[in-house]
């Protein structure tokens, strides 16, 4: 082993204490402030909602008639694309029957169309009319619009569910 060299270690001894010498520096105090001890205001009540307008009650109303168009034309598309599944049970990927119950999807999906046209209009509606609500030409509505989106949102992951699993019934190519 090599013996240690007095020369390098007050060398190094003196580099390193040479770190802690230096001008003495204010650091900010820790106390607490004066704006931590101010009491904190309640935050204002949200406004109470407004009611929609006749015009926007009539359109929220159009849509809503139009995605329950869309769930009567897919729940009776649903039943024939059903049929025509079972009667694939087990065939081959692109057998007649396969084919069918291919085609009998398609006409499923195109079916409930109506429903996903009226929640893309709901959602544009929310939309204009939040940012007309924010620019102070209109008042409310919002809620109104929300819970018919919420409830067209629902019936169409409902139709995609229902889609989806008679999907993974028929073999994949």
């Amino acid at each position: 082993m090599q013996s240690m060299n007095p020369r390098r270690l007050l060398t190094t001894l003196a580099l390193l204490l040479s770190g802690c010498a230096g001008p003495q520096q204010s650091y900010p105090s820790l106390a607490k402030r004066p704006i931590e001890s101010a009491p904190v205001a309640d935050p204002a009540a949200p406004p109470a909602p407004v009611a929609a307008d006749a015009a926007l009650s009539a359109e929220i109303t159009r849509y809503v008639g139009q995605a329950n168009m869309g769930r009567d034309a897919f729940d009776a598309a649903y039943a024939r694309a059903d049929k025509a599944v079972k009667s694939a049970a087990g065939a081959s990927v692109s057998s007649d029957s396969w084919v069918a119950a291919q085609v009998a999807i398609s006409a499923l999906e195109a079916a409930r169309n109506d429903s996903v046209s009226a929640l893309a209009s709901l959602d544009t509606l929310f939309v204009q009319r939040s940012n007309a609500v924010a620019d102070g030409k209109e008042r409310g509505g919002l809620t109104d619009i929300d819970a018919a989106r919420s409830a067209t949102l629902a019936m169409v992951d409902q139709q995609n569910d229902r889609i989806d699993a008679m999907k993974a019934r028929l073999p994949q190519p």
